[in-house]
């Protein structure tokens, strides 16, 4: 029988016996391998709760060249995050699913090209096991940095149709496409965007989707509908008070996200504009916003804690089978119908 070490405690020897399975069986346990057969982890899961084995979290972090650590890296101010209900919703969903891990959370703003260099010799020194990008402008190059040097990363939303490295998106085009098509076929006729920044794919696609829709309902595109904001309350408003001088026939708002549409509300309100019955609003992502606002706001729901959730999934396969595949994620998104269209 083995035995348990000078201090008492159960060995993993003594687990891997009472479990019926090899050494390294019960490290991949441990160490949260997807390689493991679902019965087998039960019962290594099992032993460990009959003998209270506690890992020794420096001799395997050793042995697997582990830290037990994973970035989350924002390229945006400090309030942006508190101020964006998807930066809020994102952490949620990454944290719950490593509530049940032994992994920490570190939280890393990369917003300059110096804070970029500290951060890649962090991430290079082997300071953390991956890592999650959020909010990544077009030209970041942060991702195929990380890639070149070999740090499992995921991330949330892209750059481009093509990235060198797993991310977890939602159906953009598709879910702009489904608004602009709700708003054109409850007869509003001159629909115009408040699109997000250039600089970012998300917007992007939700201009596609945009386009796409006006194209099906046999609407011509018209660029004096188009003004970009920049994803903030603020900068929704600003684009509002823009397209309100510029086509003053407006009966309908599609704004890229939910901010940007309560800053739209709120241009509309200031304008003597009703909503619904003078202009529909349509916003994006379905945040706590949307249905605490007046009127409640109808908007296209974007799984954001699911992402996170799903984020950490992915990533925790790469961290465990290096070199496989990149897992490219698409979740789906839904028109919810509320007041203000």
């Amino acid at each position: 029988m083995a035995q348990r070490s000078p201090q008492g405690q159960p060995t993993l020897e003594q687990v891997a016996a009472r479990a019926g399975v090899g050494r390294g069986t019960v490290s991949r346990v441990v160490n949260k391998s997807p390689r493991v057969r679902e019965s087998t982890r039960v019962a290594v899961e099992q032993a460990i709760a009959d003998l209270g084995y506690v890992p020794n979290r420096a001799a395997r972090a050793l042995a697997g060249n582990r830290t037990d650590a994973i970035a989350l890296v924002i390229p945006e101010h400090q309030k942006r995050l508190f101020a964006e209900p998807y930066f809020s919703d994102l952490i949620h969903g990454v944290g719950d699913e490593l509530a049940d891990t032994e992994l920490q959370l570190l939280l890393t703003f990369v917003r300059t090209a110096k804070e970029r260099r500290r951060f890649v010799q962090y991430a290079r020194a082997g300071r953390v096991d991956g890592v999650l990008l959020a909010s990544m402008h077009i030209d970041d190059p942060l991702p195929d940095t990380l890639a070149e040097i070999g740090v499992p990363t995921v991330m949330s939303g892209r750059r481009s149709a093509e990235e060198p490295c797993s991310y977890v998106d939602s159906d953009n085009v598709g879910g702009a496409r489904a608004a602009v098509r709700h708003l054109a076929d409850s007869g509003r006729r001159t629909i115009a965007t408040v699109a997000g920044s250039a600089d970012m794919y998300v917007a992007r696609c939700r201009l596609a989707g945009y386009r796409q829709a006006l194209e099906a309902a046999d609407r011509t595109y018209e660029p004096r509908l188009v003004v970009a904001g920049d994803f903030t309350e603020a900068g929704g408003r600003a684009a509002t008070e823009r397209l309100l001088r510029t086509a003053p026939e407006l009966d309908a708002v599609f704004a890229a996200s939910d901010l940007m549409a309560v800053g739209a509300l709120g241009a509309l309100r200031a304008a003597g504009r009703r909503v619904p019955e003078d202009v529909a609003v349509v916003g994006f992502e379905d945040s706590d916003l949307a249905r605490h606002c007046d009127p409640a706001l109808t908007t296209v729901r974007q799984p954001i804690e699911e992402m996170g959730r799903t984020m950490i999934r992915v990533l925790l396969e790469e961290i465990a089978t290096r070199g496989s595949a990149w897992r490219h994620v698409i979740l789906r998104t839904e028109l919810v119908r509320r007041a203000s269209a």
